[in-house]
């Protein structure tokens, strides 16, 4: 196993890390988690452990991906395990998000049922040896769901300061985007779905 494909295993591993901190029974073990309040703004040491967390994990998709293509570590297995890891990572955070109702479950839900529809498809075509190419849309809804993320570790500061609902603004966003890019997909594919049907 090459070395991009060994930080893409790492960061699958992170994942579990990241459920435990957040959901670890802390007052069960009369542990008292140390915050700091910003103003009106309430941030605890979990969530900058969250934030810690998802910043080296969003730090090795990057290294990864340019250590596969500068150093020719391209491999199957890499291109399989590498958007499978990018959307465990992204989803289960959205998915503790809405347990801990920092977001409501529904853009959650289109998000996922997105991401199902558009790898569905992608096996699809894999089969007759097609590959569907991230687009420009999903780039974008990427870009934005990691803001979105970031913003509600931080129970969106700096804009909280100010009663600017960024984070909120931002996570329907990465929801629109996610339904405009899925679309996307699936339109650049119809003419082979409707030949499967």
């Amino acid at each position: 196993m090459n070395l991009a494909n060994k930080l893409t295993v790492f960061r699958i591993i992170l994942i579990p890390i990241i459920v435990l901190v957040e959901l670890f029974p802390y007052s069960h073990f009369g542990i008292e988690i140390p915050y700091v309040v910003i103003d009106s703004v309430i941030l605890t040491w979990k969530n900058i452990a969250l934030l810690s967390l998802f910043a080296v994990a969003s730090f090795t998709d990057f290294l990864d991906g340019y250590l596969a293509r500068s150093r020719d570590m391209i491999t199957v297995f890499g291109k399989f395990l590498d958007p499978i890891a990018d959307k465990l990572l992204v989803n289960t955070l959205f998915i503790i998000f809405a347990y801990n109702g920092s977001v409501s479950i529904v853009p959650v839900l289109i998000m996922i049922w997105r991401d199902t529809i558009v790898d569905a498809v992608r096996m699809l075509l894999a089969q007759k040896g097609m590959v569907l190419s991230a687009g420009y849309l999903g780039k974008v809804k990427t870009v934005a769901q990691m803001f979105a993320i970031i913003l509600i570790l931080l129970n969106n500061l700096p804009f909280e300061l100010y009663n600017i609902p960024v984070a909120n603004i931002m996570v329907w966003f990465a929801t629109l985007m996610s339904v405009v890019s899925g679309a996307s997909y699936v339109i650049q594919s119809r003419s082979f779905l409707v030949e499967s049907i």
